[in-house]
């Protein structure tokens, strides 16, 4: 029964503690894929992945053994490009510049053609006044609806003799390019990079959409810039619920603050609470502050009361938050 008794007790001081912690959320920096060079903030964006008209011959049999529409990556080149400058829109330290007049010829099909010279890039980018050039080396598009249908067509034929009536309900559509981005400062190519993207859509009519096309090459240049730019995945920051002793109260409302987004008002709670060196929560209020600064995106400052939170209260949590900060400065830098 004593045993009994004591896991009782146990269960309800555990509770007591769960109830007296928090959390919040926010979005934590990582590195993009490719770091460009300092000082780089405007982008100059060529098409070459088209062919001249006296090389369409070869390109429009490449498209009927793939199932492509001919002509059609002629116009979805140009929304991949499109693409790349919606991508850095929210991104105000960078700049996409599109020439209306230039235009460059390739290989039209997937094989890559040769490095532009230098000399060229270097006149492309002073023309738009840019600081590193990037071309859409190749594009191509692919459906699997006509050659997944044959294939279900002549699988039908062979296994019951007679001609499948269904038709497919879904198509996947995928475009296959290839990037280059030069820099003309030191002739050096920043990235090189081969890509394919793809979308499904479902069939009208046993017919693909009109736009199923277009929207799969503006996604493939939307996300191949982002290769250049920071991303963000979601963390969890926990914080003290409940304060002790007198202040407790006053702690109650810094978290109702904090409940509704209102992070300046409870930090002037909880940092009156953590002046107070013979407060019982000051330790727990030093950490909320800590945690609502980096909210803020006052990472300098998030650290500071992290530190204080440990080095004056010795509040463990403190130490550890303390340390995944120092970690963040040394991305920021």
């Amino acid at each position: 029964m004593k045993k009994l008794y004591f896991l009782y007790l146990m269960l309800c001081a555990l509770g007591l503690e769960a109830c007296s912690s928090g959390y919040v959320y926010l979005n934590y920096p990582q590195e993009p894929e490719v770091i460009l060079p300092k000082g780089v903030e405007n982008i100059v964006v060529v098409n070459r992945s088209l062919t001249r008209e006296d090389d369409q011959q070869n390109k429009t049999l490449e498209s009927v053994a793939t199932g492509e529409i001919a002509g059609s990556d002629k116009l979805a080149s140009d929304e991949a490009v499109k693409g790349v400058m919606s991508g850095v829109q929210h991104h105000s330290n960078l700049t996409v510049l599109i020439p209306d007049t230039l235009r460059l010829y390739g290989t039209g099909t997937r094989r890559t053609p040769d490095v532009l010279k230098w000399e060229k890039v270097d006149a492309i980018c002073k023309a738009s006044d840019a600081d590193v050039l990037l071309v859409l080396e190749t594009f191509d598009s692919n459906s699997d609806i006509l050659l997944n249908t044959v294939a279900d067509q002549v699988s039908s034929v062979i296994n019951t003799g007679k001609v499948k009536g269904r038709l497919p309900q879904q198509t996947r559509v995928d475009v296959r390019s290839y990037w280059r981005l030069y820099d003309p400062y030191s002739k050096t190519i920043i990235d090189q990079f081969q890509q394919t993207h793809y979308m499904n859509f479902n069939l009208v009519n046993g017919v693909p959409p009109l736009n199923a096309l277009p929207e799969t090459a503006y996604a493939a240049g939307f996300d191949y810039i982002s290769r250049f730019l920071p991303s963000y995945y979601r963390v969890r920051r926990d914080m003290y619920k409940k304060g002790k002793g007198r202040d407790k109260r006053k702690f109650d409302a810094g978290w109702r603050r904090s409940e509704v987004a209102n992070w300046d008002g409870a930090i002037e709670i909880w940092t009156g609470i953590a002046a107070n060196p013979n407060s019982k929560s000051a330790g727990r209020a030093a950490l909320n502050v800590a945690v609502a600064y980096e909210v803020l995106g006052k990472t300098d400052l998030a650290l500071e009361w992290a530190q204080r939170a440990y080095e004056d209260y010795g509040d463990k949590q403190g130490r550890d938050y303390a340390k995944i900060l120092l970690r963040r400065k040394r991305f920021e830098l």
